[in-house]
Order: C-alpha cells, then sequence, then structure tokens
C-alpha cells in the first residue's frame, strides 16, 4: 500500500490538475471563458432552466389532424387497391374514426376483402406481446359495405412514435438555428416539454417548432376553382396560396394588437374562405419532400431571398421524369399546405435541384431551411402552453444553491476534522477535490445543473465523507484488535473497500432507475449523484489512500491516533 509507481503518482496528481483545468472555466471572468472555449474547447456549467430563466413550451400531437391524415391516407389506398386488383367499387366515405367502400358484385366480395386486409397496418407488438398481431385499422363486412376504424391502441402507438421522431427532429432544428442545450423530453402519452435555458423571446422558437416542414412538389389539377363554393374533383384536392396567407395572417395581428388580445393562428375555416388551387392527389403526380437532402438559403436573379433545395437520386429522377412529361404546364412548391409558389414548367429539370420563392424575409429563408433539412414532423403538434422563466429567479436559486452547498461543505469538513484529526484534514482535502472533479466532469460533458441536481451535488458531499468514515473507523477497530499503525492502515483501506463499494454500486443502481423512468428535474439530480458517486470512488480509495500513503512514509507513526 505504502509503495506507488511513478505511473500511479503521475496519474493521481494529473487527474486532479486535469479536473482544475476543466473546471476553471466556471470561476473565470467571461473574457477568459470565451479564450478557454475558442482554443481548448473548455466551458462552464450548462445552467437548467430553473437557474439561469428561459423558455419553456409544452406541446401536444393533435390527434384529431392525425386521424384524418390517416383516413386522407387510407382513402388513396382502397381507391389504388381496387383499381389495381380490377375490383368494382363506390360511395367510398369517412366516418368518426375510419373509412367505409361499398363493393358493386357479390362475387367481388372475398376478393376485396383480402386486398382491403392488405391495408390494416400490422404495429410492432413489442417484447411481450406473446405473439399477438396488433393493427393499426380494424376491418368489418356488412353484406357489401366494408368499413376501417382505427385501433385505440394502434392511434396510441402511432402517436407514441410521432413523439419520438419529433423529438429527433426538434434537436436538428434547434442545433441548426443556433439554439444551443434544449431540453426536449416526452411528458405523457401525447405531449412534448422543450426548455430552452437562456432563451427569453419565445416568437422564432414557436415559428420554428410549429412549422411541420411537409413539403411537395406536385401538379394543378386541369381543372381549377371558378367560385370559392365549387366542389372539389375527386383526384384533386385544394390549397391556400402563401399570399392570401400573409394577408390574413397580418390582418389578424394588427386587429389583436388594436384590441389589445393574443394573437391567434388562422383557424381552418379561415383558411378555407381564401382563394384556392386545386392540385391533384396521387402520388404519381407529385415529388415528397421526404427525398430532400440539402436547403439553403440564397437568392434568385432579382436578389429576392430564396430557398434552394436539392433531391436525392431518387426524387432527382422522380422530378426530371414529372417535369419532361408537362413542360408548359403550373406545377406547385407546396409547405405545410400552403402553397409557396405555382410557377411554369418551361423545361425537364434534371438536376434535381430548384428552388421555393415566396416573398421570404431572409431571416425566414434561414429558418425554413433548417426545418426542410431536419425533415418533416410525422404529426402536427400545438402549443398547448408556454412560459418565460426570469433570469433572476434564477439568480435566486443560484444563490440558495451555493449557501446550502457552502453549509453543508463547512458543516462536513468540521465533522470529519473534530474527531479524526490530521486524518480528518485529509478527508477534508480529498472531499475539495472530489466536488472539483464533480464539477469538471459536468463541465465537460455538457451535463445540465439544475437546482435538483445542485441537492445532488450536496448529497455527494455527505456520502463522500461516509466513504472516509468507513475506512477511518475499520482502522480503529484494527488497531484496536492488536496490529501495528501500519498494518492497521494498510488492513483498514483493504476490508472496507468492499463495504464502501457496495454502497456505492446499490445508490448508483438507484440513480440509474431515477434517469431511466424520471424526467426535467429528476434526471438532474439523477446525473449529478451518478457522477459524485464515480468522484466518491476516485477520491475515497486513490487520492484518499495515496495521500495516507505519503504521510505514512514520511512519519513512520508507532500509533493510530484516530
Amino acid at each position: 500500500m505504502f509503495h506507488y509507481a511513478r505511473w500511479k503518482i503521475l496519474a493521481i496528481l494529473g487527474s486532479v490538475l486535469l479536473s482544475l483545468l476543466i473546471a476553471s472555466p466556471n470561476v473565470l471572468p467571461v473574457g477568459a471563458q470565451k479564450f478557454m472555449a475558442d482554443n481548448l474547447g473548455l466551458r462552464p456549467l450548462t445552467l437548467g432552466l430553473d437557474l439561469q430563466g428561459g423558455g419553456n413550451v409544452l406541446m401536444a400531437v393533435d390527434k384529431k389532424d392525425m386521424v384524418r391524415k390517416l383516413q386522407d391516407q387510407l382513402t388513396g389506398d382502397i381507391r389504388a387497391g381496387m383499381r389495381d386488383a380490377k375490383i368494382g367499387y363506390s360511395n367510398i366515405s369517412k366516418i368518426d374514426s375510419g373509412v367505409t367502400v361499398r363493393i358493386i358484385k357479390p362475387e367481388d366480395f372475398d376478393k376485396a376483402k383480402t386486398e382491403l386486409s392488405k391495408l390494416l397496418q400490422p404495429l410492432d407488438a413489442g417484447l411481450f406481446a406473446a405473439g399477438t398481431v396488433s393493427n393499426l385499422f380494424k376491418l368489418t363486412q356488412n353484406t357489401d359495405q366494408f368499413s376501417f376504424t382505427i385501433e385505440p391502441a394502434g392511434l396510441d402507438a402511432k402517436v407514441s412514435s410521432a413523439i419520438q421522431q419529433s423529438l429527433k427532429i426538434f434537436e436538428s432544428r434547434f442545433n441548426g438555428s443556433g439554439v444551443t442545450e434544449p431540453i426536449l423530453q416526452q411528458q405523457g402519452k401525447d405531449r412534448v416539454s422543450i426548455q430552452l435555458p437562456g432563451k427569453q423571446n419565445l416568437k422564432s422558437v414557436l415559428d420554428t417548432l410549429e412549422t411541420t416542414g411537409s413539403l411537395s412538389l406536385t401538379l394543378l389539377c386541369a381543372e381549377q376553382p371558378q367560385s370559392a363554393t365549387q366542389a372539389v374533383p375527386p383526384d384533386c384536392k385544394a390549397f391556400p396560396q402563401k399570399e392570401d396567407v400573409d394577408r390574413l395572417i397580418a390582418k389578424k395581428k394588427k386587429d389583436a394588437e388594436d384590441a389589445k388580445t393574443d394573437y391567434v393562428k388562422p383557424t381552418e375555416d379561415e383558411l378555407k374562405s381564401l382563394s384556392q388551387m386545386w392540385l391533384k392527389t396521387a402520388s404519381r403526380d407529385s415529388v415528397s419532400g421526404a427525398d430532400l437532402v440539402d436547403a439553403q438559403p440564397s437568392f434568385d436573379q432579382n436578389n429576392r431571398p430564396v430557398v434552394s433545395f436539392k433531391l436525392n437520386q431518387r426524387g432527382a429522377v422522380k422530378f426530371g421524369k414529372l417535369t419532361a412529361e408537362n413542360v408548359d404546364k403550373p406545377f406547385a412548391i407546396v409547405l405545410d399546405n400552403v402553397i409557396m409558389s405555382a410557377p411554369r414548367i418551361n423545361e425537364a429539370i434534371l438536376g434535381g435541384s430548384a428552388q421555393i420563392s415566396g416573398n421570404f424575409t431572409l431571416e425566414e429563408t434561414q429558418s425554413l431551411s433548417v426545418v426542410l433539412k431536419s425533415g418533416a414532423l410525422p404529426a402536427k403538434l400545438d402549443v398547448i402552453e408556454q412560459q418565460v422563466v426570469g433570469p433572476s429567479l434564477g439568480a435566486d436559486s443560484i444563490r440558495a444553491g451555493l449557501i446550502a452547498s457552502l453549509v453543508g461543505l463547512i458543516a462536513v469538513m468540521i465533522f470529519m476534522l473534530l474527531p479524526y484529526g490530521l486524518y480528518g484534514v485529509i478527508a477534508d482535502i480529498a472531499v475539495l477535490i472530489n466536488l472539483l472533479m464533480l464539477v469538471a466532469i459536468m463541465s465537460l460533458f455538457g451535463f445540465t445543473l439544475t437546482l435538483p441536481g445542485i441537492a445532488g451535488i450536496v448529497l455527494t458531499l455527505g456520502m463522500a465523507v461516509d466513504s472516509n468514515v468507513l475506512i477511518y473507523e475499520r482502522i480503529r477497530e484494527e488497531w484496536r484488535n492488536g496490529r501495528t499503525a501500519m498494518g492497521a492502515i494498510e488492513t483498514g483501506f483493504k476490508a472496507a473497500f468492499a463495504t464502501v463499494l457496495d454502497a456505492n454500486v446499490t445508490t448508483l443502481i438507484a440513480a440509474v432507475v431515477l434517469f431511466g423512468v424520471g424526467s426535467g428535474p429528476i434526471r438532474g439530480f439523477a446525473v449529478t449523484l451518478a457522477v459524485g458517486i464515480a468522484t466518491t470512488l476516485f477520491t475515497a480509495f486513490l487520492l484518499t489512500k495515496f495521500m495516507v500513503a505519503m504521510w505514512v512514509k514520511w512519519k513512520r507513526p508507532k500509533e493510530i491516533t484516530l
């Protein structure tokens, strides 16, 4: 125990000095912090929403919109399936939670059932499903009418999948838009909580969040509406144009400002009241934004801000074929069910590149580029709650947390100093280095420090000296049992190791469980606790043992004075 190889000494001292360097940005002035961030990549702790203030947004999946999209998709699939199978059908209609279709000839009933069963959309039943099959839709037959209804469990699965995909897309959008350190979490079955520490203005953030980012390049129908009441043809769908939508939004904002009320986005009925254009709905007549690989803000030949985008090989081939077969015909660039522009195809576009224009500002093209590159959201999410936490409240939380930590640290150090004397001093040094290493690790890996995380730090300080107490008491016991001073110290460290390790591992398991099932503040506490356990084991059995060994080699004590 009392002999250390040179490499071990260098490793222990190097770890402490490296921790000091990594943690130093937390106490340096802003200019020094910027220098270390630019040259060494070292940054101070990331503070959570409760410590530095910021914005908090709660969004929920619009289940009604999801059901409508599923019905539209199913209607198209039924029509295509019956046409390919040459089965006569009529009266495809939507019901509350599904779609119905009538089969004309009785001899086609069995064939229709077989074809329609292919549209049930089996779902992943999960690990414990025991071989059961779960579908998104349920198919029933009543003589000549077949009915699809959406299964509640299937809808829940779609919502859950949409939430997980949305979290990934939001993270990508924030990384591309310069909003750093967002905290994205699922809340309940159909909600997403988004915390943006340090972000006080939520307008640009909400624009990024609420834009679904669904892009399509679609041919216009040969027939176009002559009046607002004209019925839409079966193979077409009506969409408003961006200019009209912008005018409606501007009017609603001015009315809200005049009435000193909050602005409310246009409703579906208000959008339907605008002048519409009819676009083809068949997949062969459009190219999906799913084939988009890049989007960048740029300028057109008239120096107006536009978004330039590029399609992958599959999308480029399809778009090239689409434009080659429809020269001199108009097509529409549609984003989130709004026609951005409807240019005429002058020639085949074979390179897979195009531009989206629409009287954008430069800021709008930058935001739209980020949204398009990150991909379209799988479902519409509505903002149901938003709030801004002021920085003054965060400053009060930091002050209270620092006071609590200092009081706890001083109390722990006095507790160790009084009964253990010099050994208590060694333990106190180890506690201070433990705190230093904890801050260094959290700063290095970008863990977010929250108010519960400060509680985890205080708890770590108590657990750190608890390990020293177990070691020192075991040394006392070995000394009383007749061992020499050097033998008691060596045996005390060896014998206490298993006990301290077991205690910390069980606590680590609890921290992992808290992190896995918890959210928000609970996770912040769990992260701090887990990191604290790792640093405690290092300081208790490497650093403390090293300092005691150095003191023993120097003093050669004949008795234990614990």
